[in-house]
């Protein structure tokens, strides 16, 4: 099993990411990355607050070539969750069609990944020979899901609040096989499972060069995981999500050949791809995770080393009626540690 892991284009203090890919590039199948300042299910890669890295384009790029050298495939992000007025536009349309030339005689690009239809028809007539992927978040969880658009896309991201579930991962799995589709994961999300916010959340991040030029309300944080995990009593659903461990990853190699590392915004992406690799990890088990939320945790931390033997086969099994069940509150308690100031 290889890792896909998505791209950070470092400021000048930082450890370039074209760095940490060679160091684990026995490990690492695919990198993902957006399209300078375009929206994405991420902020915008070349803009900040109006101010633009006008150098940007030239150092993507410069890693996209030192990453196929690697024998690395490229997947471009087209994957906002919304692209306004412009959503099924002409104009649109030739702006894909530019990027996507421009990528494939640069480097080669294997994949697109997106969250449009439009988008995925637009890859699909034009470039037959690119891999058009799902994104995760168009929520894939079910073989109707798949089956309604297996003529878009050549390959899916599965909905992560699935992750624990062998029945569905296998039944999906059989019908991607039957039409040579391949299926990808999602290892370490810090969401919510079924989070009742995520279509806002995602809408706000598509158009996040809009609101950060905009006065907007203050004193609220829009995001429904940090406002639900500020009280205590709601730490037991930190376990509950879709996350898996990286000392358990292992029980996903006959479903998965590549699984998708959270890291585009992650503070220290290095520590990521290390643990997952290594399949082992001693700390903070929070801090793998992207979004993570170890501030609101402090002075604790989810000890990853604690964790009871019977973990994986618990929460791989269970019937995920989380509310009638009182197991991971138990496992909280043993795993949660408090520490020295």
């Amino acid at each position: 099993m290889k890792f896909a892991v998505g791209y950070q284009l470092p400021e000048e203090d930082e450890e370039p990411f074209v760095e940490i890919v060679r160091d684990f590039q026995q490990n690492i199948a695919e990198v993902y990355f957006p399209w300078l300042n375009m929206s994405s299910g991420r902020s915008p890669m070349t803009m900040r607050d109006g101010v633009y890295d006008w150098e940007g384009q030239q150092k993507l790029e410069k890693d996209l070539i030192a990453f196929k050298k690697m024998g690395i495939k490229l997947d471009l992000l087209l994957n906002a969750n919304c692209y306004g007025k412009d959503s099924l536009s002409k104009n649109f349309e030739n702006m894909i069609c530019s990027i996507v030339a421009h990528l494939k005689d640069l480097v080669g690009l294997d994949i697109v990944t997106t969250t449009s239809l439009m988008v995925a028809r637009t890859v699909k007539n034009n470039f037959p020979d690119i891999d058009v992927r799902a994104s995760i978040n168009m929520r894939i969880g079910t073989i109707k899901a798949m089956e309604y658009i297996a003529n878009l896309f050549d390959s899916f991201n599965i909905q992560r609040e699935y992750n624990r579930d062998f029945q569905r991962i296998v039944e999906m799995k059989e019908l991607a096989d039957k039409h040579n589709k391949k299926l990808y994961l999602l290892a370490n999300s810090g969401c919510l499972n079924f989070c009742s916010g995520q279509i806002f959340h995602d809408n706000l991040v598509a158009h996040e060069s809009e609101i950060g030029c905009t006065q907007n309300i203050e004193g609220w944080n829009p995001c429904v995981c940090w406002n639900y995990y500020s009280r205590k009593e709601n730490w037991p659903t930190f376990l509950q999500n879709s996350w898996i461990r990286p000392e358990d990853l292992y029980n996903y190699e006959p479903y998965f050949s590549t699984v998708k590392l959270a890291t585009r915004m992650h503070a220290n992406p290095r520590k990521v791809i290390q643990a997952y690799a290594g399949k082992k990890f001693n700390g903070n088990l929070i801090d793998l995770f992207e979004p993570g939320h170890s501030l609101l945790l402090i002075p604790h931390i989810i000890d990853n080393s604690k964790f009871p033997k019977d973990w994986f086969e618990k929460i791989s099994t269970c019937d995920k009626n989380c509310h009638k069940c009182s197991y991971c509150t138990k496992v909280l308690n043993h795993v949660l540690v408090k520490i020295a100031s």
